[in-house]
């Protein structure tokens, strides 16, 4: 179970961890380790500067001490959760699956109908198996379930897809229109509502050297039935060179919000065939 750290408090909410987060526990703080105290000689007495630094250097350990007993205590008295510290810095944390790229060797889905390939997350996704999607005229790529019994009888799941736009959404020529009619449409089809949006980007990019747009938003809903309250998606069309533009739709709900930093991940690994 993980909960997150703001820079001043710790979430109220408890959380599993998603597939392939590695859950960092907040490192201990290492004792000081004070100098010896040098005892004077028969021929040598302590001046009376002496010590008083040697007063002074008593009470600074003694402070060091009580500090690092009253963490520990505070430590100790909370329950076994596996969470992630705050750093010592005072800054936010990074996200647990946040860094710069994959590892090599790292899986990768080839999507040869899209054009495009980027790479497989590991354990605990499986492959999309669910059927086309009504933005794609095929759909291939990953999946977990995050909710097993929607209102509407449905699964409820976190997905990493991709497929050649179908011709009614548009085409390459304009692809922050495309873009912004799929997403409209993602978010009516695949998402309980009423349900209010924020747009976090919307932006064109490169990708591989080929014209891109990223449209990112952010769901949230207050519905009956649904274990999510919200969902961070995003949409990245990308100009393939062939009539229909490629999509990658990423889609994370908040039950699972350790895995957000997975969007820029992914985004910026996909590589065009």
């Amino acid at each position: 179970m993980v909960r997150w750290w703001d820079g001043g408090t710790w979430a109220d909410v408890m959380m599993p961890a998603g597939p392939g987060v590695a859950v960092r526990s907040a490192p201990g703080t290492p004792a000081a380790r004070p100098e010896p105290a040098i005892e004077p000689t028969k021929e040598s007495a302590p001046s009376p500067g002496g010590s008083r630094l040697w007063t002074a250097a008593v009470v600074v350990v003694v402070v060091i001490a009580a500090v690092i007993g009253t963490v520990l205590a505070v430590r100790s008295g909370g329950d076994s959760d596996r969470v992630a510290g705050p750093p010592s810095s005072g800054a936010l944390p990074d996200p647990p699956v946040a860094g710069p790229t994959f590892p090599p060797g790292t899986v990768r889905i080839i999507d040869r109908a899209a054009g495009i390939s980027y790479p497989f997350l590991g354990e605990g996704w499986s492959e999309f198996t669910l059927g086309r999607m009504d933005e794609t005229t095929e759909t291939l790529g990953q999946f977990f379930t995050t909710q097993d019994d929607t209102p509407d009888g449905g699964l409820f799941i976190s997905q990493c897809t991709s497929g050649p736009v179908s011709p009614l959404y548009g085409g390459a020529a304009d692809l922050q229109a495309t873009v912004t009619g799929l997403a409209a449409s993602v978010r009516g089809n695949y998402y309980p509502g009423p349900n209010e949006q924020e747009v976090l980007r919307d932006e064109p990019r490169t990708v591989d050297g080929r014209d891109a747009h990223l449209y990112e938003f952010q769901l949230t809903w207050d519905v009956e039935g649904y274990d999510a309250t919200g969902e961070r998606a995003a949409l990245l069309l990308i100009d393939v060179g062939r009539p229909e533009p490629a999509l990658l739709y990423i889609s994370i709900p908040n039950t699972h919000a350790e895995l957000y930093g997975v969007i820029n991940r992914v985004i910026d690994a996909v590589d065009v065939l």
